[in-house]
C-alpha cells in the first residue's frame, strides 16, 4: 500500500499548497503588508476600505465594479503616459493586437454610410468557407439590425470576434442579389501578421529587398526572417527595413531581429529600473545577414521596439537610418493581471541604446495632454520639413561604435533626414485627403467595378488598366457631391498625388497589401532616397 499512499499524499500536499498559495496571493492583491510593533501584518489599503464602505453602506445601490475600473484608470493616469489600466472588457482586444492570432470570422472591413462593408475575406478563414465575398455589406447580426449611426470599429470587432468554436449569424446585401443572404459562421483562429509586404525593388542589375514591418508581435521575428529568406532567394543583395508608423510591441522580437545583423558581443539594448535589475541583450553571432547592406526607414510614429532596432543598427554603425526623427518612447511596460480579468501595463524600466542614450522624450507625471501634443508641436516648429528645426532635450554627447555623434532624450534622429514634400499639395487636395474621401471613393469604385478589376492578378497590370480609365474625373465628381467644389488649377497641380492614392487604394482593395505597397512606395520620397543610397 505504501507504494500508492505516499505518491498520493505527495500530490495532495502539492495541490493543497498551490490552492493555499493562490488564495493568499488573491487576498494579498487587495491588501498591503505593513511592519508595526515589531512584526509584519496585512492591512487593507484606503482605496479598498472606501470601495467596501461604498458597497455595503452607501444609501443607494452601486455598480462597484464599474467604479473600481474608473478609480484604477485614474490612479494609473497619474503615472507616465505609457502605463495603462485595462478593464476586463477591453483586455482581449488589446492583447489581440500583438497576439499571433485571434478568434473571429476572418474578414477585413470598412464602415461607410453607417454600414459594414467587407473589403476582403481572409483566405482559408471561416467566412470564406461559407461563401462570404468581398463587397458584401453586413446588415444584420444574429437577426438584429446592424447598421446605423451607432456602428463603429470597436462595436464591429466586439460583435464579430468571439471564442473559437462559437457561431454568429450574419445577413449580407450583395450586388446582384435581390434579397438578404444569411450565413452562420463558426468563429476560428485568424492570424495577425506583422509583415505587411515584402518585394524586390530593381535598381539596374541590383535587386533590393524591401520589408515593411507594422508592429512587433508574437510572430514578428518568424515572419521577418522568412521574408528576408524569400527575398534572398529572389536575388536580393541588400535590404530596406521599413519601420515607419510602427508603434512597437514586444522588445524581445526587436532583439531577435537585430541579432540577425550584428556580430557576436555587439550590444543591442539594455534596460534597467528601480526594481528591475539591469538586463543586457547582446548579439550571439549567429545572425544570417551580418554582412549585407542594410537601410532602416523611420518616421515620427516609429516608437518603442522600432526605436530599439533602429538604435541598435545606428549605434553599431551597421545600417543607414533614413527618414524623420522617431517618436521617442524609451520605457518598458510589463502587463500584470488581476483576478477579475483586468490588467495593468506598468512601466518598470527604461531602455537604452548601445551608446547609452535613453530615447524617451520628456514627460511630466500625470500630464498626458501635453505629452500627446508634442508631435503637433514638432509639426508647428517645422521639424517635419527641416532637420535644422529638430531639438533634443538631452544635451549629452553620445557616440556610435565608430565615433559618430548621436543624440538622445527624444527619439532616434536619422542619419539621412527626408522632410515631407508638400510642393504638390493644394487646399483642394488637403480637404479631400483629410476627409478620407480618397479612401471612400476607392472602395466604392472597387465595389462598382469588381468584376472588371478581378481580371488583373498583379499590381502592375492592374495599375496599367486604371491609368487608362478616367478615375480622376470620377473622383472629382464624387468630391463635389460631398461638398468640395472643383478647382481646376489645384486639381491639375495635385493630380500626381491624387492618382497615386486612388490607384493604390483600389489595388489594395483587390490585391491586399502585397499589391498596395510596391505601388505606393515606388513614388515615396523616403523610399526613393533609400534606393538611391543603397
Amino acid at each position: 500500500m505504501k507504494k500508492y499512499i505516499y505518491p498520493t499524499l505527495t500530490v495532495l500536499g502539492l495541490a493543497l499548497g498551490i490552492f493555499i498559495g493562490s488564495a493568499l496571493t488573491q487576498k494579498a492583491a487587495a491588501q498591503r503588508l505593513i511592519y508595526q510593533n515589531g512584526r509584519w501584518s496585512i492591512e487593507q489599503s484606503k482605496v479598498d476600505k472606501l470601495l467596501q464602505l461604498m458597497e455595503q453602506a452607501y444609501v443607494d445601490s452601486l455598480n462597484v465594479d464599474s467604479i473600481t475600473d474608473e478609480v484604477m484608470g485614474e490612479m494609473v493616469q497619474k503615472l507616465d503616459p505609457h502605463s495603462a489600466y485595462i478593464p476586463k472588457k477591453d483586455l482581449e482586444i488589446v492583447n489581440s493586437e500583438l497576439a499571433a492570432s485571434f478568434s473571429g470570422i476572418g474578414v477585413q472591413f470598412t464602415i461607410q454610410q453607417d454600414t459594414v462593408n467587407i473589403v476582403a475575406v481572409i483566405a482559408g478563414g471561416p467566412s470564406e468557407g461559407v461563401g462570404v465575398l468581398a463587397g458584401d455589406k453586413i446588415v444584420t447580426v444574429d437577426d438584429s439590425t446592424f447598421t446605423g449611426k451607432k456602428i463603429n470599429n470597436e462595436r464591429v470587432m466586439r460583435t464579430l470576434r468571439g471564442e473559437k468554436g462559437t457561431k454568429v449569424k450574419i445577413g449580407v446585401k450583395r450586388a446582384g442579389a435581390g434579397e438578404t443572404l444569411y450565413y452562420t459562421i463558426t468563429r476560428g483562429d485568424i492570424p495577425v501578421n506583422s509583415v505587411d509586404a515584402k518585394f524586390i525593388i530593381d535598381k539596374g542589375s541590383k535587386k533590393i529587398g524591401f520589408v515593411r514591418v507594422n508592429k512587433f508581435g508574437e510572430t514578428t521575428y518568424r515572419e521577418f526572417i522568412s521574408a528576408l529568406a524569400e527575398l534572398k532567394a529572389q536575388g536580393a543583395t541588400s535590404y530596406i527595413v521599413d519601420l515607419r508608423e510602427n508603434s512597437g510591441g514586444y522588445m524581445e522580437q526587436a532583439i531577435r531581429m537585430a541579432n540577425e545583423f550584428l556580430d557576436r558581443g555587439e550590444m543591442i539594448v539594455y534596460a534597467e529600473g528601480r526594481a528591475y535589475p539591469r538586463y543586457e541583450a547582446k548579439a550571439d553571432g549567429g545572425g544570417r545577414f551580418k554582412n549585407v547592406p542594410l537601410t532602416v526607414l523611420i518616421d515620427d510614429f516609429s516608437a518603442s521596439a522600432s526605436e530599439i532596432f533602429a538604435g541598435a543598427m545606428q549605434d553599431n554603425d551597421r545600417a543607414q537610418i533614413i527618414g524623420r526623427r522617431s517618436f521617442g518612447k524609451g520605457l518598458v511596460q510589463q502587463q500584470m493581471p488581476f483576478a477579475d480579468g483586468s490588467a495593468v501595463r506598468l512601466t518598470v524600466a527604461r531602455y537604452y541604446t548601445p551608446s547609452g542614450r535613453c530615447i524617451q522624450k520628456p514627460y511630466a507625471l500625470g500630464d498626458q495632454a501635453d505629452y500627446q501634443k508634442e508631435l503637433l508641436e514638432r509639426f508647428e516648429h517645422g521639424e517635419f520639413y527641416s532637420a535644422d528645426s529638430v531639438h533634443f532635450a538631452d544635451t549629452t554627447t553620445y557616440r556610435t561604435k565608430k565615433g559618430r555623434i548621436v543624440r538622445g532624450g527624444g527619439g532616434i534622429m536619422p542619419d539621412v533626414f527626408v522632410g515631407r514634400d508638400t510642393t504638390l499639395n493644394t487646399p483642394w487636395y488637403n480637404r479631400c485627403v483629410n476627409m478620407a474621401y480618397t479612401y471612400q471613393f476607392a472602395y466604392q469604385y472597387t465595389d462598382k467595378h469588381r468584376k472588371e478589376l478581378a481580371k488583373y492578378k498583379d499590381w502592375k497590370s492592374l495599375e496599367a488598366y486604371l491609368l487608362k480609365q478616367n478615375v480622376l474625373r470620377d473622383f472629382v465628381a464624387f468630391a463635389k457631391e460631398k461638398g468640395i467644389e472643383p478647382n481646376e488649377a489645384e486639381i491639375q497641380k495635385s493630380k500626381p498625388l491624387i492618382v497615386r492614392l486612388l490607384n493604390a487604394y483600389i489595388v489594395r482593395n483587390m490585391l491586399g497589401d502585397e499589391g498596395f505597397f510596391p505601388l505606393f512606395e515606388r513614388d515615396d520620397e523616403i523610399t526613393k532616397e533609400a534606393v538611391k543610397l543603397s
